[in-house]
């Protein structure tokens, strides 16, 4: 199927051909109609892709901050590539899309098959969408009209942030699409409105629909003429609709407001606040998230778990609804917002015309209306050839994530790997991720993998709650399986999955990457010529991660201790060599219970303690090492930088860059299956390390 996407690296808007995208739990498969681009959003980002490294760094100062503060722990290079991965990755564009449903996830019951929906799909022939971010489309409203719906859907949030009563005087700086969307739903509220722009065009449209106006291009002074037009009062309220990065427009919102007049920003200006414009006359100022509340929110987004309308009457999705009755009763006319038409196929004119000098509004994109069956789940990218002496193993990856792409997916071509199958569940990363790396094909169909007989080995990156069922698949289908950690996420699944290995005749690896770091080598070579029991202090930095995100949610990322935590648990279970014998967690009491201290006691005396916190400075080292024997000390920081303390023999092993040991766990791994070794992690250890860490969880 054809998707638009665009570059963050150069800007360059491109039509791809991906696979059509699976269906989730609660949501809706949408064949598209029509979808509607955003000339101000979408303008911001391809301009943002075409601007240098150092405008881009101008442009967002507080990713520039976590730049430099991943320098400070990871060093200059490991750095330099995380961010050019960043920017690497294609942005699909759109959120305005209308369609009809061609499948209904698990747990849809409000709508039907057939049924014609809108939805913040992007701009794709499909697109699947959680159920309440879609509303039905009533049979009066065109496609064209309903299009318009997610952008009139965050003019009328701003518009309910500002409260307005009948009669009150409102303006709307800026009128773009949303401006003049506001325009018309003050007017229906029964509001004076006076709109302020530049473009002659949009200045006459809002005048037709029904509001006052202020020419910038003509030297009005729109704080003058807001007197005369609020009878000298001030105006009730300013709605900013505009895209710039001057203060001005707030600044003027306050001068024309009254004593606690309100404002409310939708677009995007400069921030840089004057106090004494909001002092005097105690004017309040907020900010409008969207499409309204539920936006950003997985719990009602993602989990399709609504506010209760009696407490929140007014969600995202009901701001959809209102839009779409206004439509139908004709109280908002969006047809004469329509200023050009394309088809999909000639996308690339549309944003073209959206970043030149030619004036437009609202650009339309038509999609052809081929059967679903017809858009496929795979995509083939490179023509089949014979694998060579060097590439050990066909490897197919389910997930093409940030550390696939970044980290795994290059390090088992490195390591020589023939690259076959690469699934994402939208198609986008897939895409990309095959095409960057040399995948013979690309897909959204995972159960493919397991069938396809040249596949040999399968690689699992997904979100944790998948990993189990992913894993007992491929042990049903006689794959050798190298799964990112964690193994599974509770004791049935490991259980299962224990028990299935025990039969096969493959080798199941789990990421535990860390025990194969050249420095924590070093020290398991140092450690073997003492008989002395050891105490080791693992210090993890972890830092703090929001509650709402998936990893904090233990029905799907487990935890941090089940999803992290693991790793370190069992590096000292590698270092001490015996099985631990007990364990205890201490936890501080937090909003998320994420910082923790964990106590291991080992087989041979040994001690360990692994101190995982969510609470310290980013500026601190994020993993630090301190092994205690025989009156000396090794201290390992972030696997740099590597000392001993009166250690015989022993003084440091520093590195260049960062080494966790990920390429020579995939070699280990690869080698193991071409000589055919035993797993690298024996299977009593990761059964171990994943029962404990469920057990502490």
């Amino acid at each position: 199927m054809k998707q638009i996407l665009q570059s963050l690296k150069n800007g360059a808007t491109e039509i791809a051909e991906l696979p059509r995208p699976v269906l989730s739990n609660g949501a809706l498969l949408i064949k598209t109609n029509r979808t509607l681009v955003s000339s101000g959003t979408e303008r911001m980002l391809v301009e943002f892709g075409k601007a240098n490294l150092l405008e881009k760094a101008r442009q967002q100062p507080d990713k520039v901050k976590m730049v430099i503060n991943k320098i400070k722990t990871d060093g200059l290079l490991p750095t330099f590539d995380a961010v050019l991965n960043k920017l690497d990755q294609p942005l699909p564009l759109g959120y305005c899309n209308v369609g009809v449903v061609a499948e209904l996830g698990v747990g849809v019951t409000d709508f039907y098959v057939g049924d014609r929906v809108v939805s913040n799909g992007k701009h794709a022939e499909v697109v699947s969408v959680p159920k309440n971010l879609c509303a039905s489309v009533p049979d009066n409203v065109s496609d064209d009209e309903a299009a318009f719906t997610v952008l009139a859907a965050i003019a009328l949030q701003g518009i309910r942030l500002v409260k307005p009563t009948l009669g009150e005087t409102v303006v709307v700086t800026g009128l773009g699409l949303v401006g003049l969307i506001t325009v018309q739903l003050l007017r229906a509220n029964g509001c004076r409105v006076l709109g302020i722009d530049v473009d002659p065009k949009k200045l006459t449209m809002a005048e037709k629909f029904g509001a006052e106006t202020v020419n910038l291009s003509k030297g009005q002074d729109p704080v003058q003429i807001s007197k005369v037009f609020s009878r000298g009062r001030g105006v009730d309220a300013v709605l900013i609709t505009a895209s710039t990065k001057s203060n001005e427009p707030v600044h003027q919102a306050a001068l024309m407001c009254r004593k606690r007049g309100r404002i409310v920003l939708v677009g995007i200006t400069g921030l840089e606040l004057s106090r004494d414009d909001f002092f005097q006359k105690e004017i309040s100022f907020q900010v409008s998230s969207s499409y309204g509340p539920g936006r950003y929110d997985p719990n009602y987004e993602e989990k399709g778990n609504d506010y209760p309308v009696g407490f929140v009457r007014w969600t995202e999705q009901r701001n959809f609804e209102a839009v779409l009755d206004l439509m139908s009763m004709g109280s908002l006319d969006v047809k004469p917002l329509i200023s050009h038409r394309f088809d999909i196929a000639q996308a690339e004119e549309a944003y073209e015309l959206i970043g030149g000098a030619k004036s437009s509004l609202g650009i339309l994109l038509d999609y052809p209306q081929e059967s679903l069956e017809k858009l496929s789940r795979t995509v083939k990218l490179s023509p089949y050839s014979n694998i060579s002496s060097s590439q050990k193993r066909r490897v197919s990856f389910i997930g093409s994530g940030n550390y696939a792409t970044a980290i795994l997916i290059p390090i088992f071509k490195k390591a020589g790997a023939y690259l076959q199958t690469v699934i994402s569940s939208n198609g986008v990363s897939g895409l990309h991720a095959g095409r960057k790396f040399g995948f013979q094909e690309t897909s959204t169909d995972k159960d493919s993998v397991y069938l396809n007989k040249d596949t040999d080995v399968v690689v699992i990156s997904t979100r944790h709650d998948s990993h189990a069922d992913y894993v007992l698949n491929g042990i049903k289908n006689d794959k050798h399986i190298f799964v990112e950690k964690p193994l599974c996420l509770n004791l049935d699944e490991l259980q299962k999955i224990h028990d299935a290995q025990l039969k096969a005749r493959r080798i199941l690896m789990v990421g535990f990457n860390r025990r194969f770091a050249p420095q924590i080598q070093k020290i398991k070579e140092l450690l073997s010529l003492s008989s002395n029991s050891i105490a080791m202090v693992m210090t993890v930095n972890a830092g703090a991660i929001q509650a709402n995100h998936w990893t904090q949610d233990l029905t799907v990322g487990g935890g941090r201790i089940v999803g992290e935590g693991c790793h370190f648990i069992d590096l000292l279970r590698f270092l001490a060599g015996v099985p631990i014998i007990s364990y205890k967690k201490s936890v501080m009491s937090s909003q998320n219970n994420d910082t923790a201290t964990i106590q291991l006691q080992f087989e041979n005396g040994s001690i360990g303690t692994i101190h995982y916190f969510a609470n310290g400075s980013k500026s601190f080292p994020k993993e630090r090492l301190e092994v205690f024997s025989g009156g000396g000390v090794l201290q390992l920081d972030n696997f740099r930088k590597l000392q001993g303390f009166n250690w015989p023999g022993f003084k440091k092993m520093n590195l260049l860059r960062q080494d966790k040991g990920q390429y020579t766990c995939v070699s280990a791994f690869l080698n193991a299956l071409e000589n055919g070794k035993e797993s690298p992690i024996p299977l009593d250890e990761i059964v171990e390390v994943s029962r404990i860490s469920i057990e502490l969880a």
